[in-house]
């Protein structure tokens, strides 16, 4: 038995089928219509999908500061308790259609949270490989102390110039050929020089903040 033909048009030489998406947008633009499209319903639809798993992710004091729904707050919690796979994509379905739900100032200020927290993820990398070049150089480099003093005054000078001595009698090999040794001094130094770098970036972020407010 043969086909019945698809109902449609031509348009710039594609076939449009009558109801298709493409139909629908085409009718709305010869109407001067506005109102979204099916695929951009659609679209939207995935993106805040998206972002309800993305919010899985967000740090605790960051979602309190959103002030979500108690329901919304309440499925995040309860998908991150969830491992089962079959229960972990129903309750992220939900998730999803408590996302659709919220104002279309809410997905954005959860959209800036996020990049709020992966900025301060990057920082911590980046003063994480700098306590590292920081350490490895008081230990290695006789000016590097008085680099990092000019930098950071309220060091404990006595206590760091110890710790550089130590990590250094600790590196020198046992025997001829071995590899040097790091004792406890290098990890001491490492994280005496990271807590000085978060405390500089902390004071930073909080005259960036008293200089915006006055």
């Amino acid at each position: 038995m043969s086909r019945k033909p698809t109902k449609g048009y031509f348009v710039h030489g594609k076939f449009v089928a009558e109801g298709s998406d493409l139909d629908l947008e085409l009718k709305r633009e010869l109407k001067g219509s506005d109102a979204p499209s099916r695929s951009d319903l659609k679209r939207e639809s995935a993106e805040l999908q998206k972002l309800g798993e993305d919010l899985l992710t967000l740090r605790a004091d960051l979602m309190e500061r959103l002030e979500l729904p108690e329901k919304l707050v309440d499925a995040v919690q309860e998908a991150r308790r969830i491992s089962n796979f079959e229960g972990k994509r129903r309750q992220m379905q939900f998730i999803g259609k408590l996302m659709r739900l919220l104002p279309p100032e809410t997905p954005l200020a959860i959209r800036t949270a996020l990049e709020e927290q992966h900025s301060g993820s990057a920082q911590e990398t980046l003063d994480l490989h700098l306590a590292e070049q920081w350490r490895d150089a008081l230990i290695a480099d006789e000016d590097a102390l008085g680099r990092w003093l000019a930098d950071f005054a309220q060091t404990d000078t006595q206590q760091l110039r110890a710790l550089i001595r130590q990590a250094r009698k600790d590196a020198q090999p046992g025997k001829p050929g071995e590899a040097p040794r790091h004792g406890r001094a290098y990890r001491d130094i490492f994280q005496l020089v990271r807590e000085q770098l978060a405390a500089r970036d902390t004071a930073a972020v909080a005259a960036t903040h008293i200089s915006s407010s006055s």
